[in-house]
């Protein structure tokens, strides 16, 4: 039974942890906004309307946004009352055990570690093509890995170098650069509904529903990628100095906002143009093109390299504070929680996950392995319903700052949903998770369970990782 021994429920979120509390309610709703908003909006939303659901993608957002918000609400009341920087993986130690824990952090370990390599070859890509715009070409052997015929992606490799080094410096900083990139890639879309908005030919909308109902399920599952990322937001809850009431705002407020925005946009992208030719790369910028607005094209490349590093920098962030958060617990070695005292923050595990992240990202094919971001996505989501309704039953008597409502039937109909598109993902992808889960039980059975904090004497633990 060792192995779902439970962590005792820390109540005082205010405690000093080692991490610096700058961030407030605002600050993580553009962190969750800065997560979330990318690929899916400029990307996503093309290729669903084109080949799932017509022009009611609308409807898929409103099917995969609901889906989300089940487990939102689920992170949103856990997140009020634990905290921690573990996320999904503190929650799973409170409510489900040791074990559970393990498994979930390590699948979000491979969540984040693939969807920020893969995000970062996108990135490259957009980068090219302005540059080319700009008649400045890079060789194709310094853009591609070696199974696509070239050495290296460079680009890809220098902007997650470069984000580690802007994350080490400290949580506010980084908060302020992905501030800044949240409202040029917010502007971008602002800009592309105004542009839009005088273009729409109603004609366009006929049929509504061109694949029927399925369609529109298919396109739902299609575009769930399009949420990934409001759970980092939960990650910063030692960085922020009134958690109980902030990161409700920030996961709720920011999944709000973008549901928004992405029916907003998927309304009048397939108002504009056709929608069976919006299945190409850039969908937003080449419906722009169509209509004739060139440099309202232009402006919406720059928003979505905005809008693909602060994605890349919040899942880069939230990365480092779940190795931490594992680190801490004893379940990895002392060197991941190792706090630097100028910054406030983990630098050493910051910059060698960048490492590990850009040689990925350089030199490894990524195609067949991103669908391993869903397949992690899905199983912490599950594990955070599971802690909310075991919570209920087992901790009744703790005091919850915010409460999900319908309680457990919510986190139920989460726990149903996120099971079952996982079973809708490719044999291929179950193969490659089996594989890294039975690394992940490895390393618990031969270091893990041996050097938990929970098998130490209480007077042996410390209250947080060393400073340098």
């Amino acid at each position: 039974m060792k192995l779902f021994r439970t962590k005792p429920i820390e109540t005082d979120l205010a405690k000093d942890t080692g991490l610096r509390k700058v961030l407030g309610a605002f600050d993580l709703v553009l962190l969750g906004i800065g997560a979330i908003i990318g690929a899916g909006i400029f990307v996503l939303t093309g290729i669903a309307a084109a080949n799932y659901a017509g022009p009611a993608v609308v409807l898929s957002f409103v099917v995969a946004g609901m889906a989300v918000t089940l487990a939102a609400l689920s992170y949103a009341e856990l997140a009020a009352f634990i905290g921690g920087a573990g996320s999904a993986y503190g929650y799973g130690y409170a409510g489900l055990g040791e074990f559970v824990a393990w498994v979930i952090g390590w699948m979000l370990i491979l969540e984040y570690t693939v969807a920020i390599s893969a995000v970062s070859v996108g990135w490259s890509g957009y980068v090219g093509n302005a540059l080319a715009a700009m008649q400045m070409h890079l060789p194709d052997v310094l853009t591609q890995t070696p199974s696509q015929g070239g050495w290296v992606n460079l680009p890809a490799m220098l902007i997650i170098l470069i984000l580690g080094i802007l994350l080490a410096t400290g949580a506010k900083v980084s908060a302020h650069f992905n501030a800044i990139m949240v409202f040029v890639k917010v502007a971008a879309i602002l800009l592309f509904i105004g542009v839009a908005f005088f273009h729409v030919d109603t004609n366009h909308w006929t049929p509504f529903m061109p694949f029927g109902w399925q369609g529109v399920m298919t396109g739902a599952a299609s575009i769930f990628f399009a949420y990934i990322g409001f759970d980092a937001v939960s990650t910063a809850a030692e960085e922020t100095r009134n958690p109980q009431k902030d990161l409700p705002i920030g996961i709720l407020g920011s999944l709000a906002i973008c549901t928004l925005l992405y029916m907003l946009v998927a309304a009048l992208l397939t108002g504009i143009v056709p929608y069976s030719s919006l299945d190409v790369p850039s969908p937003v910028s080449e419906a722009l093109l169509q209509v004739g607005a060139k440099w309202a094209s232009g402006m919406i490349a720059i928003g979505a390299i905005a809008g693909l590093t602060t994605v890349m920098l919040v899942l880069y962030f939230g990365l480092t504070r779940i190795l931490f958060a594992i680190s801490r617990d004893g379940l990895l070695p002392p060197f991941f929680s190792h706090i630097n005292n100028r910054t406030g923050s983990p630098v050493r595990v910051i910059l060698l996950s960048g490492l590990a992240m850009a040689s990925i990202a350089g030199f490894a094919p990524l195609n067949d392995i991103v669908e391993l971001t869903n397949i992690g996505t899905l199983g912490a989501f599950t594990v955070v319903c599971a802690g909310v309704a075991v919570l209920r039953y087992t901790r009744p008597e703790l005091h919850r700052p915010f409460r999900i409502p319908f309680s457990p039937a919510v986190p139920l109909l989460g726990i149903a949903f996120c099971v079952y598109l996982m079973t809708q993902l490719s044999a291929d992808t179950w193969t490659r998770f089996s594989v890294w889960l039975a690394a992940g039980l490895v390393i618990y059975f031969t270091y893990s369970y041996r050097h938990s904090k929970l098998s130490a004497p209480e007077e042996s633990k410390p209250a947080h990782a060393p400073l340098e």
